[in-house]
């Protein structure tokens, strides 16, 4: 059989086996694909030749769409591929993708997918000091971004050529002209453990880690996202991902089309459940996946009937609170499916489609992954420790490296197993739940934050002499970073100098990784000088269950000055 040929089989094999996770678990093999496999052209082109279903529909806010089929999506990549393979773009080179839900993001993907060089999805949100960190440490070949952000790269050194999208810059190619160019077949010469995506994800005490996968691992590993997920040929789903995220690759490009799903997207500024649930339904889509924050902002809102073609309800990127999941019940009929996973593996965990569900539990391995328990300080395989893959079983589904990290490399990938840093406790039957990480970093809606991110940017003000950066809970976001903060000689403990550190952190950071609330103190330390930020963290927990607010703490939204004073690069 050839490599689509076993691809297939066993992509047909978990859809056959959607409602029965125990055989699934039981019977499935990752497939063998082969030395020389490039999911572009051996998958994707495959199942688009002659496809006039729709591969990707999307629907902007005032109504006007976009819709692309498989086949039109196939030739628009080989346009795309040709274009870029004349302006340089070779095997191996790294292409940075800084992009929205747009068009030419999925046909841009697949093109530098076909050229056998590496995609390296990029945050629109990020500003120059950001991008300049990605482009110097990833060593980046090419940028495409949009006509409107060309000028954060205007003093980003590099040898790097420029395209541009949606008009003209001095200094970049314009994008529109590949839809002139007569598309050339380009079969590249690629291993299947060759490059293909990079990620950047946030560290607990470092710049982004930048995790690397391959041919095949996300390509090929994303099976067992789609089995999660419950997608089906001829399907419609929606995801609420952002581009430059590990999750819009799992749920808005890999899954879907390894399904022969649609990609459908729904493009909105300011978020309105009203008018979300209207598009489901005109779009008549079978799966929602959406991040919690979403979630509890649909059952704070009036949910109506569901929207009428809706199959599957899924949620991932952080714990989902139990409340919500019951009220989305008592509403639609549907249960939300928890899922988990990293940006450096696929989905992991989660509870399959016809799955029995269990209260506050995220599920159990998916097919073809192998999960052990390990205690953080004895190295002991238990019932509660660190979730790890265990390598014995060939985890396809798992990032080669980090890029250029030799360091982080070694501790994640150790002693047999892949540390996700995840905490975990393992029933009777199974099921996993989740408890917590082993390191600081936490999620503020469906956004990591690397406590270290925003204390060095703290740091930059003359007024703070130490930060520590803890998550403060919160009923919408789950949580919101919280400065406890060291003040500088010569600053007072007052509402001016807590307005100009909150003002710089606003400038100065992206939305979610934002300060809104801050207190002047000096940190708790060890015997050896380290902050306690678990002191901090079990502090915040603390004055959230009793539901007080802390007498020295400072909010923003107690300063109306701060209103509309966004960093100029927010979005």
């Amino acid at each position: 059989m050839t490599s689509t040929a076993n691809y297939r089989a066993a992509r047909d094999q978990l859809i056959g086996l959607r409602e029965e996770h125990g055989r699934a678990a039981t019977e499935f093999v990752w497939p063998d694909v082969g030395q020389a496999f490039n999911w572009a052209t051996d998958w994707f082109d495959v199942i688009a030749e002659g496809n006039d279903k729709i591969a990707l529909w999307i629907i902007e806010e005032d109504g006007t769409e976009q819709k692309v089929s498989f086949a039109d999506m196939a030739r628009r990549s080989d346009r795309v591929a040709t274009w870029m393979k004349h302006r340089g773009v070779t095997h191996g080179d790294h292409v940075m993708l800084m992009l929205g839900n747009q068009v030419e993001l999925w046909e841009a993907m697949l093109a530098i997918m076909k050229l056998g060089a590496v995609i390296l999805p990029t945050s629109t949100v990020l500003g120059t000091a950001d991008l300049a960190d990605r482009v110097a440490r990833a060593k980046v070949h090419h940028v495409l971004a949009n006509v409107g952000d060309t000028e954060k790269f205007a003093e980003i050194p590099g040898d790097y050529s420029r395209f541009c999208i949606g008009g003209e810059a001095a200094g970049w190619s314009r994008y529109s002209d590949a839809y002139s160019v007569p598309a050339e077949k380009l079969p590249p010469v690629v291993s299947s453990g060759d490059p293909s995506l990079i990620y950047f994800t946030s560290g607990t005490t470092n710049k982004p880690k930048m995790v690397l996968h391959t041919q095949t691992s996300y390509p090929v590993g994303h099976l067992t996202t789609m089995y999660w997920l419950g997608l089906r040929p001829d399907d419609v789903h929606l995801a609420i991902s952002s581009p430059g995220w590990g999750k819009h690759a799992w749920s808005s490009f890999f899954s879907p089309w390894i399904a022969e799903a649609t990609v459908f997207v729904y493009n909105y500024v300011k978020f309105d459940p009203k008018a979300l649930l209207a598009q489901l339904d005109r779009a008549q889509a079978t799966s929602f996946c959406a991040p919690p924050t979403v979630w509890r902002m649909l059952i704070q809102s009036d949910l109506g009937a569901r929207p009428q073609s809706l199959r599957e309800l899924l949620s991932a990127g952080e714990p989902l609170n139990p409340e919500v999941i019951k009220q989305v019940q008592l509403s639609w009929g549907l249960t939300i499916r928890d899922g988990y996973g990293q940006t450096e593996t696929t989905a992991i965990v989660g509870h399959g489609p016809g799955s029995t569900m269990k209260h506050g539990s995220m599920g159990l391995p998916l097919p073809g992954v192998v999960i052990a328990l390990i205690d953080p300080i004895t190295g002991a395989v238990t019932d509660e420790g660190e979730i790890c893959l265990d390598l014995a079983h060939t985890p396809v589904n798992l990032m080669a490296r980090y890029h250029d990290d030799i360091e982080r490399s070694a501790d994640a990938i150790r002693d047999g197993f892949f540390h996700t840093g995840d905490v975990a406790r393992r029933d009777t039957d199974g099921c996993l739940t989740f408890i917590g990480r082993t390191d600081d970093v936490f999620k503020s809606s469906d956004f990591k934050v690397s406590p270290f991110e925003v204390e060095s940017v703290l740091l930059e003000h003359p007024a703070v002499a130490e930060a520590a950066v803890v998550p403060a809970p919160d009923a919408t976001r789950l949580n919101i970073p919280k400065a406890y903060i060291a003040l500088a000689a010569g600053w007072e403990d007052n509402a001016d100098t807590a307005l100009a550190v909150l003002r710089h952190a606003r400038l100065s950071l992206p939305p979610y990784m934002r300060v809104r609330r801050l207190e002047f103190r000096e940190l708790p330390k060890t015997s050896s000088g380290k902050i306690r930020r678990v002191e901090l963290r079990l502090r915040e927990e603390a004055a959230a269950a009793a539901g007080t607010k802390l007498a020295a703490e400072w909010c923003d939204d107690e300063f109306p000055e701060l209103k509309g004073h966004d960093r100029p690069d927010a979005r």
